[in-house]
């Protein structure tokens, strides 16, 4: 199995999972030209992809997604709380939506794709793991804590995109409104360097052996901060093996493999 993310942050968010030639999106956060674009440069065809699973409806996770499912009739797997919103606001994506519940699973080509619940500012917000051939990735970011249904989702997974968000100091001395910084940092806001450390760290523990670090923020982090915390973390806890690098904002990423 291989993971590339396309964009990451909070200027848009998409991630492709790919095995044996079966393809899935998670997200469409940026246009449906980026994404095209994207996919046909790692030799995908749009209309060759499994289907998009959508995590909640921020507009950085589905800005593509009218455009693209309108082109390519993709199914849509996302939590019934997610589904309503995105059908109040996308005409004809109710017969493309695959509702899958938090906590639930289905298949989806050769994928086992499995759901938990993350907590964040959303209707009914889910991350996801996709398993084939024993192979096992997940992908978790927008979650203002690391809940037992999210360690419970995600340890067992051999690569894990996670978020690492803020640097905390860096939020709470920067320039941001008081209520946003409360937003990000509150229990449905988003995960700070410290705390994806710490879930990188109890994955490596499970036997994660690739960590990518995304949804970075672009005023309240940097790549080498949020690597460099993850990084201390792992080898702390004796995992200096592990593969550790951090999803690039707008660009395609290397090839991470699980």
């Amino acid at each position: 199995m291989e993971i590339h993310t396309l964009a990451s942050g909070s200027s848009g968010n998409c991630i492709l999972i790919s095995h044996n030639g079966a393809h899935i999106l998670v997200d469409a956060g940026i246009s449906c030209r980026r994404i095209t674009t994207a996919l046909r440069s790692l030799g995908v065809e749009p209309s060759e992809l499994l289907g998009v699973c959508i995590t909640h409806e921020h507009s950085d996770h589905i800005s593509g997604l009218a455009v693209l499912t309108k082109q390519f009739s993709l199914p849509v797997y996302t939590s019934p709380g997610t589904a309503r919103q995105l059908c109040y606001r996308m005409a004809g994506l109710e017969d493309l939506i695959c509702p899958v519940s938090p906590g639930e699973g289905t298949r989806a080509g050769p994928y086992r794709l499995d759901s938990f619940s993350t907590s964040h500012d959303a209707a009914e917000p889910m991350g996801f793991t996709f398993t084939a051939d024993r192979r096992r990735a997940a992908v978790v970011t927008d979650l203002g804590y690391i809940s037992d249904e999210v360690l419970d989702g995600v340890l067992g997974s051999q690569a894990v995109v996670c978020e690492s968000n803020h640097d905390v100091e860096w939020l709470q001395s920067g320039p941001y409104p008081i209520y946003l910084k409360a937003r990000i940092l509150g229990d449905k806001g988003h995960l700070s360097n410290e705390a994806g450390a710490a879930l990188a760290l109890q994955c490596a523990q499970a036997g994660a052996h690739t960590v990518v670090l995304a949804h970075l923020s672009a005023e309240n982090n940097s790549p080498a901060r949020a690597f460099e915390t993850t990084r201390q973390a792992l080898c702390a806890g004796g995992f200096e093996t592990v593969t550790l690098a951090v999803a690039p904002r707008s660009t395609t990423s290397e090839r991470y493999e699980v």
